[in-house]
């Protein structure tokens, strides 16, 4: 057995993503994909780079691409990156790294895990590359936390661009070295959107229902910070994903990129 399946293996069975079903374009079963002549729901990058991000490209050469490996065989999608990150057993100093910004940063930084992409990018490449020979079509980018709202908990806002783009980079480049491998299987990236730590849709405030800790456009802003940095450093698609509250979903709709 591969390294990368025995190391996955205690995580639960790989995700599977149809990438031709309207709903649910990263699906949890792992049942063949369905005819479908309706618009895809995949977020279309690379061919339009900075000009914009646009959903449901039907035309598009990436998502005809996804809709015709989906129409041949199930594409799997990578396991959960949290996990294998625990696996390494990194401390205060393993996630400082050897940068002095972040050797002499005023805040804890265990648990940053989306900073691993700069202050620790091999294991970060080596997770990826685990999934990868493990057989996953698809890779995540380290990003589910890289928004400036989440990344508030280390005081690592400024950071934020760079981690995303640095993530897409690396990820970037394990996917394309097994692409080159094997060129008649391609290998993705979709860039990690998690759902931050405040909602939007309800208060945190059990005096106060109408409280809300955090503004619509805040969302917004945070999740176009994150976009641009993942776009730059070349995913193929954006994934949000694990929405807790009714707000984050709209808030990651694509706009112009500057």
């Amino acid at each position: 057995m591969a390294d990368g399946a025995r190391r996955l293996s205690g995580y639960g069975p790989p995700r599977c993503a149809s990438v031709a079903r309207k709903r649910r374009p990263f699906a949890r079963g792992c049942a063949p994909p369905g005819p479908s002549t309706k618009p895809l729901r995949v977020w279309s990058l690379r061919e339009y780079g900075e000009v914009a991000i646009t959903v449901g490209m039907k035309d598009s050469p990436l998502v005809e691409r996804l809709r015709g490996l989906a129409s041949e065989r199930i594409l799997i999608i990578d396991g959960a990156m949290g996990t294998m990150i625990q696996s390494y057993g990194l401390d205060e100093a393993g996630f400082r790294g050897d940068d002095e910004v972040f050797r002499n940063h005023s805040m804890p930084l265990k648990g940053a895990n989306d900073l691993l992409s700069l202050t620790r990018p091999d294991i970060i490449e080596e997770i990826h590359r685990h999934f990868l020979e493990a057989g996953a079509d698809i890779i995540e980018t380290n990003t589910f936390n890289g928004t400036s709202i989440a990344m508030a908990d280390y005081g690592l806002e400024s950071h934020v661009y760079e981690i995303n783009r640095q993530a897409a980079v690396i990820a970037r480049r394990a996917a394309d070295a097994f692409s080159e491998k094997t060129p008649s299987r391609p290998r993705f990236v979709a860039g990690s959107m998690g759902p931050t730590n405040k909602t939007g849709s309800i208060s945190p405030d059990v005096i106060n229902p109408a409280f809300r800790g955090i503004t619509f456009d805040e969302l917004k802003d945070a999740y176009y910070e994150q976009a641009r940095g993942l776009v730059d450093g070349g995913v193929d698609l954006l994934l949000p994903e694990t929405a807790f509250n009714r707000s984050t979903p709209p808030s990651t709709r694509p706009r112009a990129c500057s």
